[in-house]
């Protein structure tokens, strides 16, 4: 497990992230230029901290940054759709499994939260998109889902995923998500881990 320290993770987000070579998408190569920023769901109330800090120092660099919180966006979806006050009402007195499988239907992420994400990349000038809030929309939208719906959209610039968990890469059988350190949310190969970057 790599060792989470909030000071050095943020020195080395600001250093990776203000690179002409991450910038322009030449780290990958071949590959679409996402990457998984882990981190220790403990210190989730930090990490939102530090995500704030990093976004306002990025900006002294003039690093423009999208900034999606995937849990914010699906509420506003159901906003949209007139389900958030009717779920809001009658949560208690539906099954999780029901619950569970309505969002899924309503939120589904090639359909509904894909083009929903797609549309702010389409009306935003950034830099760099984050993607954030993974672990409050789980289980009903898994992050692995939302990696694989983007690739066909979001390859001219970087997206890093805040993932709360562990992003291990193994020798044999590949790179697995590890949702808050415990649950396997699925093999997903195609982005780097952050932190394992070193020249820029």
């Amino acid at each position: 497990m790599r060792k989470y320290n909030i000071s050095d993770d943020f020195n080395h987000l600001v250093k990776i992230l203000t690179s002409k070579n991450f910038l322009q998408c030449q780290i990958l190569c071949n590959e679409v230029p996402f990457f998984i920023a882990d981190y220790d769901i403990a210190r989730e109330d930090e990490m939102k901290k530090m995500q704030a800090q990093l976004i306002k120092k990025l900006a002294d660099y003039d690093v423009k940054i999208l900034n999606i919180n995937i849990y914010d966006l699906t509420v506003d979806i159901l906003k949209e759709n007139d389900d958030w006050q009717w779920y809001m009402e009658n949560e208690q007195s539906i099954t999780k499994d029901r619950l569970k499988d309505d969002l899924q239907s309503i939120l589904d992420v090639e359909t509904v939260v894909t083009p929903a994400i797609t549309k702010l990349m389409s009306e935003t000038d950034y830099d760099i998109m984050f993607l954030t809030g993974i672990g409050e929309v789980f289980p009903y939208i898994r992050s692995h889902n939302i990696l694989n719906n983007l690739q066909k959209f979001a390859k001219e610039k970087p997206t890093l995923m805040f993932f709360p968990g562990e992003y291990i890469n193994y020798q044999n059988t590949g790179s697995t998500l590890n949702l808050f350190g415990r649950l396997c949310d699925d093999k997903y190969y195609r982005a780097a881990n952050i932190y394992e970057i070193q020249e820029v």
